[in-house]
Formats: structure tokens, C-alpha cells, sequence
């Protein structure tokens, strides 16, 4: 029985680079870690290299065509929302991507299939950096304050607001017998923030304030 060097040479450059990437995921703890991108490395591999073997020169993307369609499932089991965010959209992105890399490694592109993972690994830890200096420029947060009716704290927060160059936009405003809650939508600079909130937690005429990012 011949043994094809060229099938194991792909299913192990498939375990590498969506190992790398898995390695990066699973040191932030991120849902699809090192050994589910491995897998899905793998998977997309083999399927590429069976799409090819069952469909022939007629239609070798018979089987491949539907990996992306199939990834859908699988992204959107790592995306979840908690309060007022939603993530594992990057992970789900990054299960996306490695399948790429590994179909590219089952149809014989190697060259492609490596520099596409090194790019992945370059997106996961380089440019977060840049993110954060963009995040230090604009950030959007919620904020929520509760305070007593006639108590004159919206009109102070949202002149605070304005001292502090912080764009703001009302979302909802509720109000139960004396106690209102007002909530908004906040941008801007980080330090005009920690400055903001520095002077609103210490306002007497507010009963609570919460802020969410």
C-alpha cells in the first residue's frame, strides 16, 4: 500500500498554522481556542482534499463551496451578547479566516495558506495597539444617573457633559413616583472622561451613576 507523503504533508501544515493562530486565542481565552482552530483548520483541509478527489476535473469545488456555509453554524455559536455588548465577533472572524487558510493548504497553496496565517496573527496581536490608541481618542459608553425628581441633576450632567467636551445623546428617560433615571450615550476623549466621571460620582444630587462600555 502506497502511502501519499503529499496528503500528510497538508494535514500537517494545516495543524501548524491553524495552530498558531489557536495559540493566540487560547493565551486571551477567547471561545475557539487551540485545539477547536486546529480543528477547523484540519476539517477545511480534508474537505478540500476530498472535494477535489470525489468531484475530478468536472467539479473539484462540489464539496468545498459548502465549508463557508457551514462555518456560518459554527460563528455563530462563539458570538454573544452580555449587558450592552456583543462579543466573540473577532473570533467568529478568525474561525472564518483559518478555514480560508486551511482550504488553501488542502488545494495545494501553501505559500498562500502561510502567509495568510502569518497576516491572521499579525490582525490578533499587532494591530490591537493601533486600536487602542483610536479607542484613547473616541470612546462610546452608556451612562445611566438616578436622582430625585426636581432635584436639577440632568440639567447638571448634561452641562458637565459639555465642560468635558463629551458628546452625549438622551436614549430613555424613566421616571417611577419621585426617582428618574436618565440614560445616554456618551463619546469621547479618554482623559475628558476619567475627568467627567471623577466630578459626577462626587455629585451629591445623584443618587446613582453607572457607566458601561
Amino acid at each position: 500500500m502506497s502511502v501519499d507523503f503529499e496528503i500528510i504533508i497538508r494535514f500537517l501544515l494545516a495543524i501548524l498554522w491553524g495552530g498558531l493562530v489557536g495559540a493566540e486565542r487560547e493565551y486571551k481565552g477567547k471561545p475557539a481556542g487551540f485545539r477547536t482552530t486546529i480543528m477547523i483548520s484540519f476539517g477545511a483541509c480534508f474537505f478540500t482534499i476530498m472535494s477535489i478527489a470525489i468531484g475530478g476535473d468536472s467539479s473539484p469545488d462540489r464539496i468545498a463551496s459548502n465549508i463557508v456555509t457551514g462555518l456560518g453554524f459554527l460563528c455563530a455559536g462563539v458570538i454573544f451578547k452580555s449587558d450592552n455588548h456583543i462579543n466573540g465577533i473577532t473570533t467568529a472572524a478568525t474561525v472564518w479566516a483559518v478555514a480560508a487558510v486551511g482550504m488553501g493548504i488542502g488545494g495545494g497553496y501553501y505559500f498562500a495558506s502561510a502567509s495568510g496565517s502569518i497576516l491572521i496573527l499579525f490582525i490578533l496581536l499587532i494591530l490591537p495597539y493601533f486600536q487602542k490608541i483610536i479607542d484613547k481618542k473616541n470612546q462610546l459608553r452608556v451612562l445611566t444617573i438616578e436622582y430625585r425628581q426636581n432635584s436639577g441633576a440632568l440639567e447638571l450632567c448634561e452641562n458637565l457633559m459639555k465642560q468635558h467636551r463629551i458628546r452625549y445623546q438622551m436614549v430613555k428617560q424613566i421616571r417611577e413616583k419621585e426617582n428618574m433615571t436618565a440614560v445616554w450615550e456618551i463619546h469621547g476623549n479618554q482623559t475628558h472622561f476619567i475627568s467627567f466621571n471623577n466630578r459626577i460620582m462626587a455629585e451629591p444630587s445623584i443618587d446613582r451613576v453607572e457607566t458601561l462600555r
